[in-house]
């Protein structure tokens, strides 16, 4: 391997930046050149904490080029999100730099990467955190890929941390592979979001010692840089509530700077949001988790083209997504902490002189964040259930959900956090237990929710504090060089209007009014419920199946969500429906467009809400002129179980629960009346029991429909 001096060193690297940014006389931003030379020439660890825009990529492209020309392997770059993955392989081709990914979106290549990588052909290759844990990659490519490694890099390396706990377990997994490179092998982990706390976390996974006894020795080697961004004007916008902020936006949408990023909390927000701007004229596109993996590319590529004037947007637009003169970034609705906020807002302004950010809390905001916080967290009860499921032989994650009774998406999480601790493994065919002993870490969970609800706090004190705002970003995220910006609301005024036109308020008003979702029908039973003692399987039988279904809305709308949360929050007394709350129900009715008008009301036997739903469904009857023929009835004490468990679970525990034993039940469709539903289990089995009783059609309809 050819090694070059210090002055030669310099000028390769350079040259290569010159050429990545393709301007001839860019220089070494502070700390750039340190960081490459640190990897470059003393193959160090290093840790490098700048703000968005500083140049983190250019560090780790120009070090693998120097290092390719000595002969060195392959760099391996663990990214987060597919956006990201994307600009990073654009902008290695502006420097020659040949990068290929592996992630989920492109399986059809996969034996491509191999072969060029076998060929040596490979600069870059990028791979999520995930993919180090699939089997295949991680018992037929990684071990060959590990001991030709050239360098390894960890983009928005806080993951590592506690922070980023349920944003991606496996990042944590990165341990374990630096221990296993081979003596001399370079470390790289970026981040611009990380306070003291954080820093001291990632420095102690990049210290561990390799098997061969690497360059931990020398310690790991932390370039931190100021946070402030000259370019942003920060900025507060406190209204009553959500009509007003969204009567806001559509006032002045128009007035803010180029095209931005719209984020929002929730992707029935962001969706909601989009359609109303969508409907008044503008150019927009919702983009959350849920949109779908070729749209998602598409919209980038409009917002970078500035053919939308934004992108609506959750926290699935963030880390990475590059977009040099992004105009502006405005948030309905807060983020968490402010480290988070940093982050999102790092989007805009990043080759621009200015850039508006605009916050407009909710008072719903600490709802949600509960929500979000409370979901991610392992349970210990969970996570002992599923060890104790697991074995020696492989189970499927399917055939596993039917027997713990957690549904997919927490027991993939729960799974992988069980992986990273040790307690099981993921194998060809599914997972194992690795018979570890493993203790519910009690401590170190407690001491992440405090340490959320403590940012939690710090994100309503940004909202509400009258000193600089990006000083206050900065010291929330230990930058002792955090001073007065002299460009937000608090330090130059109020830059932002606050008059709301009387159309945008008319027209806000009647999109948060907006009744009415629906709900698909059952169709096939839960894997793995026939070994729970329910002599289903496969297909429901048509003459079985429940109709579509409507809900007058979903939970977390923006608009009638915040009723319907105050209804069904805990400790909320039972109570007849509300004239309003009925009043839109019957919207929703007017609105349905079935086939053939119901016949008769039945309502569902409840033992939480009995006023509400006996109400609910006497009232639909009666301003529908349609006979009550009564609720259905409980079997053996009703339901067991709980709401928001694994399908097969919940449906044994419902299976033959209900009865329509004493119904009167007429000829043509029913119309089923309950107050919320969230896995359809309920309205299927219910349906199930009125078909079987004579009804020719079963159509649910619920106040609220969660998730």
């Amino acid at each position: 391997m050819t090694s070059l001096s210090a002055v030669d060193t310099r000028a390769a690297a350079l040259a290569a930046l010159r050429e990545l940014v393709g301007r001839p006389d860019a220089e070494f931003h502070e700390g750039q050149y340190e960081a490459i030379e640190a990897l470059v020439a003393q193959r160090r660890r290093a840790l490098v904490v700048q703000r968005t825009g500083w140049g983190k990529s250019a560090v780790y492209f120009v070090a693998t080029l120097l290092m390719r020309r000595q002969g060195a392997g392959p760099t391996v770059l663990v990214s987060p999100l597919l956006a990201l993955m994307r600009d990073q392989i654009a902008a290695a081709e502006r420097a020659g730099v040949r990068a290929v990914a592996i992630n989920s979106t492109n399986a059809h290549e996969w034996g491509d990467v191999l072969a060029q990588l076998d060929r040596d052909e490979v600069d870059v290759l990028l791979v999520s955190p995930e993919r180090l844990n699939n089997p295949a990659f991680r018992e037929q490519q990684l071990p060959a890929l590990v001991r030709r490694i050239g360098m390894l890099v960890v983009d928005e390396a806080h993951c590592i941390s506690d922070w980023g706990h349920d944003f991606r377990p496996d990042y944590r997994r990165l341990r374990d592979l630096i221990t296993q490179m081979p003596a001399g092998v370079p470390v790289l982990a970026t981040t611009a979001t990380a306070n003291s706390r954080v820093v001291a976390d990632v420095e102690e996974q990049l210290g561990v010692a390799g098997a061969t006894g690497a360059t931990a020795g020398e310690g790991v080697l932390t370039i931190r840089g100021p946070l402030a961004r000259a370019s942003l004007r920060l900025g507060v916008l406190r209204l009553p509530d959500a009509a007003s902020r969204l009567a806001w936006l559509l006032s002045h949408i128009g007035d803010l700077p180029g095209s931005g990023i719209i984020y929002t909390l929730t992707v029935a927000a962001a969706v909601d949001t989009a359609r109303l701007l969508r409907e008044r004229g503008h150019e927009v596109r919702a983009y959350t988790g849920q949109t779908d993996t070729d749209e998602r590319e598409e919209s980038e590529g409009m917002l970078r083209r500035n053919e939308v004037k934004a992108l609506v947007a959750t926290s699935a637009l963030g880390m990475g997504f590059d977009k040099p003169d992004l105009g502006f970034v405005l948030h309905l609705g807060a983020p968490s902490s402010p480290v988070a906020y940093y982050q999102q807002v790092g989007r805009a302004g990043r080759a621009s002189e200015s850039a508006d950010v605009l916050l407009l809390p909710g008072v719903e905001d600490r709802d949600i964040w509960h929500y979000f916080a409370t979901a991610s967290m392992p349970d210990q009860e969970r996570a002992e259930r599923v060890i104790a499921a697991l074995g020696d032989a492989p189970i499927s994650t399917p055939a596993l959900e039917a027997m713990v009774d957690i549904r997919r998406t927490p027991l993939e999480l729960l799974l992988k956090v069980l992986d990273v601790d040790g307690a099981v493994r993921r194998v060809q065919g599914g997972w194992v237990a690795t018979g570890e002993n493993w203790t519910y870490d009690r401590d170190r969970y407690e001491r992440i929710a405090a340490e959320r609800v403590a940012e939690q706090q710090h994100m309503l004190e940004y909202e509400q504090t009258d000193e600089c705002r990006m000083e206050f970003l900065q010291r929330s995220l230990d930058d002792d060089t955090a001073a007065p910006c002299g460009r937000c609301d608090n330090c130059a005024g109020g830059w932002f209007p606050r008059e709301i036109g009387q159309a945008a308020t008319s027209a806000a008003s009647e999109s948060l009014d907006r009744v009415g979702v629906a709900i698909d029908p059952r169709r096939v039973w839960p894997t793995g419920a026939d070994r729970l003692g329910v002599p289903a399987k496969g297909r429901i039988p048509a003459g079985e199946q429940a109709g579509s279904g409507r809900a007058l809305a979903r939970l977390t709308d923006l608009g009638w969500g915040g009723t319907l949360r105050a209804l069904f929050a805990a400790g909320a007394p039972d109570a007849p429906v509300s004239p309003q709350v009925l009043a839109g129900c019957v919207r929703v009715l007017a609105r349905w467009g079935w086939a053939e008008r119901p016949v008769a009301v039945v309502a569902m036997p409840s033992r939480s809400r009995p006023l509400l739903v006996d109400s609910l469904a006497h009232g639909i009857a009666e301003i529908g002129r349609l006979p009550f023929i009564g609720a259905l009835t409980l079997v053996d004490g009703g339901p067991t179980g709980q709401p928001g468990g694994n399908s097969a679970f919940r449906l044994a525990g419902l299976w033959e629960r209900f009865s329509a034993d004493g119904l009167e039940i007429p000829e043509g469709p029913v119309l089923l009346v309950d107050d919320q539903t969230d896995s359809r289990w309920t309205l299927t089995v219910a349906a199930r029991s009125l078909r079987q009783a004579g009804a020719t059609e079963v159509l649910p309809f619920v106040l609220a429909l969660r998730g």
